[in-house]
């Protein structure tokens, strides 16, 4: 298979992964009403990492040292990203979470010029103009939301750590680390850090929760699809597509996440948050494509 090819499909599985996670967004606003943020990100990373790990069986066996600090390192931001994203999701709209996240487009030149000196060009900051202007739009909406909510903060925070998450791995990538292992790590870590903290956050787990089919449906797409197969997708994604186009292919699951909620959810958009919506769009297309 040739470079241009492995590329090509590459990009594909990115695209793929965008129209999952757009779908995920409804997924997860319509678990929150049985199910607590934290334990619902424990389930869908125990069963992303069992079923990866069993898959993989033998990944296990080239673990050392430099894996597991860098899938804990990955691994933290990841799950600090859903997180914040999950929680958010709770008081803001499924369509506002969507679209807020992919602030990372825009955050990744900016952290890379932190981490590498290297100045993002003048479209960069265009962009970033751009994308607050329609945060604002966005966020800032009409009606009963006065002002940004806390969920709208915590979905831009998501999108600061899923940015951190998406450098850092590509650094690793490039590195030499197995991306598969690496994504692994990753789901392990969450799984643990969920279980660990969700008692705290959410309180008592009632078992009675998984009696609903419903609920463990959610769940097995949120763990093998939305998780597993998406991330695994991303990693390989990342390694095989520069990073910026990568993220402007991922970036794809905001109009994804719009359309699906007001198809599932009905959810109601007015002409100011639809405003905002083309503006951030515009400033992600703006930062990427400038650039290619």
């Amino acid at each position: 298979m040739t470079a241009k090819t492995t590329s090509f499909l590459a990009s594909v599985g990115l695209i793929l992964t965008a129209a999952i996670w757009g779908f995920a967004f409804v997924v997860v606003k319509d678990s929150l009403n049985y199910i607590g943020a934290v334990y619902m990100i424990a389930i869908r990373y125990s069963i992303a990492a069992a079923a990866m790990g069993l898959f993989f069986l033998k990944k296990w066996k080239l673990i050392n040292r430099k894996n597991l600090f860098h899938g804990l390192v990955t691994g933290c931001f990841l799950f600090t990203a859903y997180l914040t994203q999950t929680i958010g999701c709770k008081y803001t709209t499924a369509g506002k979470n969507a679209f807020l996240t992919t602030i990372y487009v825009i955050l990744i030149p900016l952290i890379t010029w932190i981490l590498y000196k290297k100045r993002p060009a003048w479209y960069v900051f265009a962009a970033a103009i751009l994308s607050l202007t329609g945060i604002g739009l966005l966020a800032l909406g009409t009606g009963d939301t006065r002002g940004m909510n806390r969920g709208d903060i915590l979905t831009l925070i998501c999108g600061l750590f899923y940015a951190l998450h998406i450098v850092w791995t590509a650094k690793y990538n490039e590195k030499g680390d197995d991306t598969l292992l690496l994504t692994l790590l990753q789901f392990a870590f969450c799984a643990v850090f969920g279980w660990l903290l969700a008692p705290v956050l959410d309180g008592r787990f009632s078992l009675q929760v998984l009696q609903s089919s419903k609920v463990v449906i959610s769940m097995l797409y949120l763990g093998l699809l939305s998780t597993m197969l998406c991330f695994s997708l991303q990693n390989i994604g990342l390694k095989y597509v520069q990073s910026s186009l990568a993220s402007l292919f991922l970036s794809f699951e905001s109009v994804f996440g719009v359309i699906f909620s007001v198809i599932f959810l009905h959810e109601h958009l007015t002409f100011r948050m639809i405003t905002g919506c083309v503006l951030i769009f515009c400033a992600v297309l703006l930062a990427e494509l400038k650039k290619e």
